[in-house]
């Protein structure tokens, strides 16, 4: 027999007062958080929604929904420079929700706080009409003035991006095709592989100092890395050129790039990435690889940065492409 389901209060005393130890959230028992920056410091807040079967599957272990949900805007303190400081949790539950539901979720909120040195601030839970939703407000702290916006980058820097793309774009099609891996000779290690990318993310948390000290712009690619390469570019009013064959890929990628052209460049382009991509000053170029590696967070060259009004260059071996940066996700 399924466990009763706690009252409104009760869940807030059982499953989330647990995870707000920090002293601004006076353990949940006000109805708002206080927190002060450190002298020199400012503030960074960014807030994402994950709402059930768009940014994830209904069926997804409340685990994996949990990860996500925070990570994705750690992801977007990270570009920024930031370090996690707390964070605000809207929940929608649908109207079939368990007790054991919710404390396997709250269980991983509470090992990612962990990871991630990040608590619980405050929140609000109410029931959904239309399914599982997760609405997370993420807050970090930085000097004051080193923010690393999307609108700084300039002629003659150096674009780069951390780890690999497009493997989360391949997880979700595994996961919408079973028959996926095998029709592109992908092995049981490669599917396993993207369909993790694909539910649990990873955010360059440790990336911040460096992108902090080096990066002239910075944000997370969460819409695909060349739609993201066409939002910064627009919002610094500079061309970028991005050279396909030096993006990086994992063995998945390699493998699919090998066997069909066309799914490799939609996962390029897919999404759910939550890489980091920036632009360095050339002179500066070198130490921030040099950061990268020392900080376990590797990046990859691209591209580079030329005057221009926003355009997105693309080459492939110093040959052009004709592919257009705009064919990430939206959801509108």
């Amino acid at each position: 027999m399924a466990e009763a389901r706690p009252s409104e209060f009760e869940l807030i005393k059982r499953y989330f007062a647990p995870l707000a130890s920090d002293p601004g959230s006076v353990g949940l028992t006000d109805d708002a958080a206080v927190i002060t920056p450190r002298d020199g410091h400012d503030l960074v807040l960014t807030k994402d929604v994950l709402a059930a079967d768009i940014h994830f599957f209904a069926n997804d272990a409340p685990e994996a929904i949990a990860a996500k949900a925070l990570r994705v805007n750690l992801s977007d303190l990270a570009a920024k420079g930031a370090t996690p400081r707390g964070y605000l949790l809207g929940l929608a539950l649908p109207s079939n929700w368990t007790a054991d539901w919710l404390e396997r979720f709250c269980n991983a909120l509470a090992a990612d706080q962990t990871a991630y040195d990040i608590k619980l601030l405050g929140g609000d839970t109410i029931r959904s009409g239309n399914g599982l939703q997760v609405s997370i407000t993420a807050i970090g702290e930085l000097p004051t003035g080193r923010t690393v916006r999307r609108s700084g980058a300039k002629a003659g820097d150096v674009v780069f991006v951390s780890g690999t793309i497009g493997d989360a774009a391949a997880g979700l099609k595994a996961r919408l095709d079973s028959g996926f891996a095998a029709k592109h000779n992908l092995t049981a290690e490669h599917e396993a592989y993207i369909l993790d990318r694909y539910l649990l993310p990873r955010p360059r948390t440790r990336l911040a100092s460096a992108l902090q000290t080096r990066a002239s712009a910075s944000m997370d690619v969460s819409d695909g890395l060349l739609s993201d390469c066409g939002h910064m570019a627009r919002a610094s009013n500079m061309d970028f050129t991005l050279e396909l064959d030096r993006i990086p890929l994992s063995p998945a990628l390699l493998q699919l790039k090998s066997a069909c052209q066309q799914e490799y460049i939609q996962c390029i382009n897919g999404g759910d990435d939550y890489e980091i991509l920036a632009t360095v000053p050339a002179d500066h170029a070198e130490e921030f690889l040099d950061s990268a590696s020392s900080l376990n967070c590797p990046v990859t060259r691209i591209g580079c940065v030329a005057s221009g009004s926003g355009d997105v260059h693309l080459n492939n071996h110093g040959d052009p492409v004709a592919m257009s940066p705009d064919d990430g996700f939206r959801h509108f």
